[in-house]
């Protein structure tokens, strides 16, 4: 009876560990995400308030909208971008979940605050080239950490997250894609200078790769795939001179009907071509697929 009641004792405190460590992560999760919120929201709102507005240039969504209202009726760009996300807001509410909206609210308020504040500093360049160009790596980098902890700055992105909610066949890039074209076309229209848009096309793609660059990193590694009759051979040697792990699957020629053994290996670029070189000596009709592998977890890459 003493054996079960001391037995009772340690798993409840086992369990009262276990939660305490799960309380502890949770915090220690909502104080990162919130600190990458505040400093992607920062440097957003500084790259469209110095580099873009001033130079009625556009990031496309929103902003663009809230810069040919800026222009027109004087009202301030933060502000415009708070007002058209509420609708947003209240259907993402629905259809998005509560912890995903709660961040995006705080994140689209921070935004349109610091653009306003930002409104207010002197500018750093009228050069439109300079400040598409700088305006786009400041915005990319910013959207980027808002999107890392799983929130977002509203307009074009959220708009695109509700419709695939109704019609999840359509893809987000391409959502995103049309509003942003129709937004740089409003600001052709409005300013009346073509150059307006060719300058935010500029910017709005340098956003896209920003946003590439920090969440799948420029160090691509190379995934290659060899199909060969000496497939053994080969392997061994990639294992000794390329000092390179290989994965062996196995699967059927459509003509010969024959069962191959394909090599799979994941090497950082420097090291294609030495395993090119070792799959062609062994057997120069060999066929070798080589392809991007944007991201790769394991010994040897990322932890």
């Amino acid at each position: 009876m003493i054996r079960k009641l001391l037995l009772l004792k340690e798993n409840n405190m086992n369990k009262n560990i276990e939660n305490t460590d799960t309380i502890c992560m949770s915090v220690f999760v909502f104080f990162y995400e919130l600190i990458l919120i505040v400093i992607g929201c920062l440097l957003a709102a500084f790259g469209t308030a110095e580099f873009l507005l001033p130079n009625q240039l556009s990031s496309g969504g929103f902003a663009g909208i809230a810069t040919i209202i800026y222009y027109l009726f004087k009202v301030q760009m933060g502000t415009t971008i708070l007002i058209l996300n509420i609708p947003l807001f209240i259907m993402g509410y629905f259809k998005l979940g509560k912890g995903f909206i709660v961040k995006t609210i705080i994140a689209t308020i921070l935004y349109s605050k610091f653009i306003d504040v930002f409104e207010n500093f002197s500018v750093f360049t009228n050069d439109r080239l300079l400040s598409c160009l700088y305006g786009g790596i400041l915005i990319g980098i910013g959207l980027a950490l808002v999107l890392k902890a799983n929130a977002s700055t509203g307009g074009t992105d959220l708009i695109a997250y509700i419709i695939q909610e109704y019609k999840n066949d359509i893809k987000m890039s391409n959502i995103i894609m049309v509003v942003d074209i129709l937004v740089v076309f409003a600001n052709i229209i409005t300013f009346r200078e073509i150059e307006i848009g060719l300058y935010s096309a500029i910017a709005i793609f340098i956003v896209g790769k920003m946003l590439d660059i920090v969440f799948e990193g420029i160090n691509f590694s190379k995934l290659i795939y060899i199909i060969s009759d000496k497939s053994e051979e080969i392997i061994e040697n990639i294992n000794l001179e390329a000092n390179k792990g290989a994965t062996a699957l196995y699967g059927q020629g459509s003509f010969s009907k024959q069962n191959k053994m394909i090599i799979m290996c994941v090497t950082k670029r420097r090291g294609v071509e030495k395993i090119k070189r070792i799959t062609k000596k062994i057997d120069s009709k060999s066929f070798i697929i080589i392809t991007d592998a944007r991201e790769v977890y394991g010994l040897g890459f990322k932890n």
